[in-house]
């Protein structure tokens, strides 16, 4: 499971948990259809591993008033979120097993029982009616019948939960919905009382942070131009760049295109205050698609300074191209090129270094649910392989007395500490430091090591390491 360019999308996301009027009235003015009608499709792709959810709302949200992107985004995100819940009602309603069920049924069923059971104020009968039209759409009479017949079943009531004495691991996985080998590896790593607080926050919504692009102007400027364009933001807490969305008709606005802000999770920025460059340094990004990062470093090393932006993915440097034009940022250099095999920079040249490297992303579950669900056990252990020659290129283009930060979006500690571990064991010549930004302060580890997640504080699942070289 690897790290993929994160798609902004059009309009707010919904909440995949609590109950959410705003998108429940939809149906009730008797708008919703085609959304439900796109949240099957999207639902039908991601099953099939032929796409990821974030990156077909992206695509997809623009065709829909702002109302119906909402319910959009939380049928498709609860849906995926909730699947383990929902498969479990689902086997215990169904004659025969979900695995025989034909694809476009069984999301129908996912997605009618999701309304059901989260969205309260859609009533029963309406779901259930949805659903079968859409399935009857997809796969035929047959499917609807059956469609028809189990989410009727449900609305007469939900089967018992696993009594948590007897297997706690396994009521953890239904009642939080994720699967019963990840909920086992939370425990491992976190406790109890932990993993099952982590695992509520992983069905909440993220919150739709935005990172204000300060080299446009101050801030108040950059609000007032956002509120003027019908964007209401409120600070956020630790950063000034960074903002969090209460409401935004629409994000395709005058200030969007003129590059005041861009959709960046408030974690991700603190990623680069980590790294702190200084003013009119050369800093190079080692893994830099999307862009976000390398848009942000270029702000902080300022127009004087310079950031060389590497990424294997041509498609996502491209898009990190994109993100920067619109920005502004013209001192950014951007190079095709695979970091863990040897970088085409010369040996111990940059002051400043950013590896972000690509992950599991079990710290991104509330964004893409989906990942919850196509991780395998060993993954862990095969993207920290990846991740070591990786580090081993990135760390040899600093300078001495250059800095380096790795980071990843995972949780595992295979990934983070053990990845640095095994790399300070190996080079003593570099050490941890703690980075020169007091707003880090309350995500500093007793070690330097900054570690943010969802059920701390609401920001994603990040770790990053601060190494000097001698």
């Amino acid at each position: 499971m690897t790290r993929r360019p994160r798609q902004p999308h059009s309009g707010p996301r919904g909440s995949s948990g609590a109950d959410a009027p705003a998108a429940a009235a939809d149906f009730e003015r008797g708008a919703g259809l085609l959304a439900r009608r796109a949240a099957l499709e999207i639902l039908v792709r991601v099953e099939s591993h032929a796409a990821f959810a974030d990156v077909m709302l992206g695509h997809r949200l623009a065709a829909f008033a702002p109302p119906d992107r909402r319910l959009l985004t939380r049928l498709v995100l609860g849906t995926l979120a909730w699947r383990g819940r929902l498969d479990y009602e689902l086997e215990h309603l169904c004659d025969l097993s979900l695995k025989k069920i034909e694809r476009p049924a069984l999301a129908a069923l996912r997605l009618g029982l999701f309304q059901m059971r989260h969205l309260s104020r859609v009533p029963a009968h309406a779901a259930v009616d949805t659903a079968v039209s859409l399935a009857r759409e997809e796969a035929g009479r047959g499917a609807a019948g059956l469609v028809n017949a189990v989410l009727r079943r449900a609305a007469r009531g939900a089967p018992a939960m696993p009594e948590r004495t007897a297997d706690e691991a396994g009521y953890l996985a239904v009642a939080y919905s994720h699967p019963r080998w990840l909920v086992g590896r939370f425990i491992e790593w976190f406790g109890v009382a932990r993993a099952e607080a982590l695992m509520a926050a992983d069905n909440e919504a993220a919150p739709n942070v935005m990172r204000l692009n300060l080299a446009r102007g101050r801030r108040d400027e950059i609000v007032a131009r956002m509120a003027a364009d019908g964007i209401r933001l409120s600070s956020g807490e630790h950063l000034p760049e960074t903002a969090v969305l209460e409401n935004a008709p629409d994000f395709n606005s005058d200030s969007y295109r003129a590059g005041l802000f861009h959709p960046q999770s408030e974690a991700s920025q603190l990623v680069a205050r980590m790294l702190a460059p200084a003013a009119g340094a050369t800093v190079v990004d080692c893994a830099a698609a999307p862009g976000g990062k390398t848009t942000h470093l270029a702000e902080l090393a300022g127009s004087r300074g310079r950031v060389v932006a590497l990424d294997l993915n041509l498609r996502g440097l491209v898009a990190a191209r994109d993100l920067a034009r619109r920005l502004g940022h013209r001192n950014i250099d951007f190079a095709r090129a695979d970091i863990a095999a040897a970088p085409p920079l010369r040996a111990e040249s940059a002051a400043f270094v950013l590896l972000d490297a690509p992950c599991t992303g079990t710290g991104t579950l509330r964004e893409h649910p989906e990942i919850r669900w196509r991780l395998a056990a060993d993954d862990f252990h095969r993207m920290a392989a990846v991740q070591r020659p990786m580090l081993e290129h990135a760390a040899a283009l600093v300078r001495p007395g250059g800095v380096i930060v790795y980071a990843v979006c995972s949780l595992a500690p295979q990934e983070g500490q053990g990845v640095v571990r095994d790399f300070l064991e190996q080079h003593r010549e570099f050490a941890l430091e703690r980075p020169p930004a007091p707003e880090l302060a309350p995500w500093l580890q007793s070690d330097a090591t900054m570690a943010t997640s969802p059920e701390r504080g609401g920001l994603d699942g990040f770790f990053a390491a601060r190494m000097r070289r001698r």
